[in-house]
């Protein structure tokens, strides 16, 4: 196991008490030293959030949903691959049926990449520039086959790896550690929920708009179910759209709206540049680049199932996504 611990010096005081001599007493000290270096017990997690670590370093980058780097007390710096948890790929290919349900089709892969970037976004707004724990498993190993370190990442009280899990963000990744078991039934809990990435295993295929150019390569996946309840979360529920096309779109005007009518209408000057995505969130916020907000206090998509239609400014349908 990795070790940053520093040797104690341990100091052990021996009195032995003479037999009386004239009624004085002759005390001998005997003092020993070690320097073993201690060994730390790997910490545990609890369901309540109060898990800890076995040695606190700085986040200093995030790679994506499973992958982060930091600097450890010493300032060696060190990639870290997050045990037990597997999330979409963003930088290649995705296989679906990895992911338990998901279709292996154009798709299913389209589906997993958007919930990669899910990912990676949640561990970027969770982690970086952080200063957390991390704790290492004795089943698991210090390092994998690459030779990153094996960890749980513990931020404020929070085993991250689990969080994962529990949101959607993850799979259960089929390997020998401590534990595996709560792993298991955190992803089975989340997939029958069908939330973040197990939406990929429920949704709907999409269907192409009548311009071929406006909608090349355009497409969409939804979050329907919020983790707990969807009127209390109501930026758990999004819509993201991506445009794999060669060419940025202009979405001023144009409209998303669900089976029973609510509608959301981009503002002027809203893009989404060639390869990017951007995310449409139920709720209330700052509009960024990357998400934009509905406003809404109330829940739209309906957990089971709905139609998102998407219109250009002059009305036309571009896109129609139905999901079960």
């Amino acid at each position: 196991m990795v070790r940053y611990a520093t040797a104690t010096l341990v100091i052990s005081l021996l009195v032995v008490f003479a037999g009386c001599v004239g009624g004085g007493g002759v005390a001998t000290n005997a003092v020993t030293t070690s320097s073993e270096t201690p060994t730390v017990t790997p910490a545990s997690s609890t369901a309540a959030g109060t898990a800890t670590g076995d040695v606190t370093v700085d986040v200093v980058d995030v790679v994506d949903g499973d992958t982060i780097k930091v600097v450890m007390p010493d300032g060696a710096r060190e990639t870290v691959r997050l045990l037990g948890v597997d999330t979409p790929e963003v930088y290649g290919e995705n296989t679906p049926d990895e992911y338990e349900g998901v279709p292996d089709t154009e798709a299913g892969r389209t589906c997993l990449r958007d919930a990669g970037h899910d990912a990676s976004e949640f561990a970027k707004t969770t982690l970086s520039g952080k200063t957390v724990e991390l704790r290492f498993d004795e089943k698991a190993g210090d390092r994998g086959y690459y030779g990153r370190l094996l960890a749980y990442v513990v931020v404020d009280g929070t085993e991250f790896n689990y969080e994962l899990l529990t949101e959607g963000h993850a799979r259960f990744y089929e390997s020998s550690f401590e534990e595996r078991d709560r792993y298991e039934l955190a992803e089975r809990d989340a997939r029958e929920r069908g939330i973040g990435l197990w939406a990929c295993a429920t949704e709907g295929s999409a269907a192409g708009g009548v311009d071929a150019t406006t909608d090349g390569g355009f497409s969409l996946s939804v979050v329907a179910d919020a983790p707990g309840n969807d009127n209390d979360n109501l930026n758990g529920e999004y819509v993201t759209f991506r445009n794999d096309g060669d060419e940025a779109l202009d979405l001023s005007g144009w409209t998303v709206s669900d089976a029973v009518g609510p509608t959301y209408t981009f503002a002027d000057g809203t893009e989404l540049d060639a390869g990017g995505t951007l995310t449409l969130h139920t709720g209330s916020g700052t509009d960024t680049a990357d998400d934009v907000y509905w406003g809404r206090s109330s829940a739209v998509w309906n957990n089971g199932g709905d139609t998102v239609t998407v219109r250009d400014a002059a009305g036309r349908d571009v896109l129609s996504y139905t999901y079960d």
